[in-house]
């Protein structure tokens, strides 16, 4: 034990207990390194939360976006449609009634016969049985038709539906023009209850003159309904 102890030793004990280490008593000469390997091995691991956090915040947020963008998708397309004209929706520069008193001053007449068929879809989880009631109609352009869908609620709860429609081809759109329609409209049918809707439209008759619409002898009216959730 003694020899541990020697004079030769003192230099090192002595170095240990030197005023310079005695300034930082609870940090060791090692203590730095220690902190900056606790410091690297924390790092990544809190990079990771942080990532994570920022993820799913992320997905939360698409989340309530697109939630939202359903609700809305209704009226913004029936505002895109009387804004742009789209499928055949009436534009305020010009109604229907007008256009048609302003072809029959004119004395505008058609030859061309054109087949306007009709298509109904329901979407995911609207418990409705929804049909044309005609799968097609022949009309000449600058000639008005009337057609009916027909809906039926299979559920056994009240169902309140809105429905949606597009025209086919797209270009053709801006010359079919609706008089009287459903779309965009709350309908509310009873459990079992069964409803006729129409659909009253006109083709306008620069249908034929116009050199985009040759070849053109059909069009396709679409309608989709929507479940509307009660709140």
């Amino acid at each position: 034990m003694s020899r541990f102890l020697t004079t030769k030793s003192k230099p090192f004990f002595s170095s240990l207990l030197s005023p310079r280490h005695l300034t930082s008593p609870l940090k060791p000469p090692w203590a730095p390194n220690c902190q900056k390997f606790y410091a690297s091995a924390a790092g990544p691991s809190a990079d990771r939360d942080r990532s994570s956090r920022k993820t799913l915040v992320y997905l939360v947020g698409l989340a309530a976006a697109m939630v939202g963008a359903s609700y809305a998708a209704v009226p913004l397309y029936r505002r895109f449609c009387q804004a742009t004209g789209y499928g055949g929706t009436v534009q305020r520069k010009e109604t229907v009634e007008e256009k048609i008193a302003r072809h029959t001053r004119d004395g505008t007449s058609t030859s061309r016969e054109v087949v306007v068929q009709f298509n109904a879809d329901v979407a995911d989880g609207m418990p409705w049985r929804f049909i044309p009631t005609q799968r097609e109609v022949r009309v000449k352009p600058g000639e008005s038709a009337l057609a009916f869908y027909t809906a039926e609620n299979r559920s056994s709860a009240p169902i309140t539906g809105v429905s949606t429609y597009n025209v086919t081809p797209m270009k053709a759109a801006v010359y079919f023009n609706k008089i009287q329609c459903f779309c965009f409209e709350e309908q509310t049918l009873l459990p079992g209850e069964q409803i006729d809707m129409p659909v009253f439209f006109y083709i306008d008759p620069e249908f034929e003159t116009d050199p985009k619409m040759d070849g053109i002898n059909n069009i396709i009216l679409s309608y989709t309904f929507f479940k509307v959730n009660e709140k």
